[in-house]
């Protein structure tokens, strides 16, 4: 009985792989060329809410990401010095009930770590660097769990930051964050 089947998945798997490499050859042969990739840019999309710009961004800066990154690892290392050097004299910070432009300086006081930390450390999930069709808005995106450890025990933190840049530098900070314990 375990042959049988064994034999029957068999021969099913093989047809199934004939009919995929056939059926992808023909279209080929049909159209003349790959029909296998559909870019975004080539669909018309109806989407059920309406915004000033659609389908806006593209690909941006691998550096702007670089500087994002770089500015967070030296945040988490606690070099607040460096981390702070890669944002502009002034930025605009939207974070949990606080959205106002500050100094560089203001923003390093409010973003060191807090003296009653023992050790706290990120673990990276993604992050993306986008530009916007016109090249007038540049973003970058990070996800990541925040991890820190007090004399009152452990806590943890899903953050997502949008950082705006210009020139290469942090001008603006949102942030979004969801307590884990």
């Amino acid at each position: 009985m375990k042959n049988c089947i064994k034999q029957l998945l068999f021969l099913c798997m093989g047809v199934a792989l004939l009919t995929a490499c056939n059926d992808a050859g023909k279209s080929s042969e049909k159209t003349g060329k790959d029909t296998t990739s559909v870019t975004m840019s080539d669909q018309k999309m109806d989407y059920p809410y309406t915004i000033a710009h659609p389908d806006y961004w593209q690909t941006g800066s691998q550096q702007n990401t670089m500087n994002v990154l770089k500015s967070l690892k030296a945040w988490e290392n606690k070099n607040m010095d460096e981390s702070i050097s890669y944002f502009a004299d002034s930025v605009e910070v939207q974070f949990d009930g606080i959205d106002k432009k500050v100094s560089r300086d203001t923003l390093k006081a409010w973003i060191s770590p807090s003296p009653n930390i023992i050790s706290h450390s990120v673990k990276m999930q993604d992050w993306e660097s986008v530009i916007s069709n016109d090249k007038k808005v540049e973003y970058v995106t990070i996800w990541y769990r925040e991890y820190a450890e007090t004399a009152k025990g452990k806590d943890s933190v899903d953050v997502v930051n949008d950082l705006r840049m210009k020139d290469g530098k942090i001008i603006g900070i949102d942030q979004y964050t969801r307590k884990l314990h």
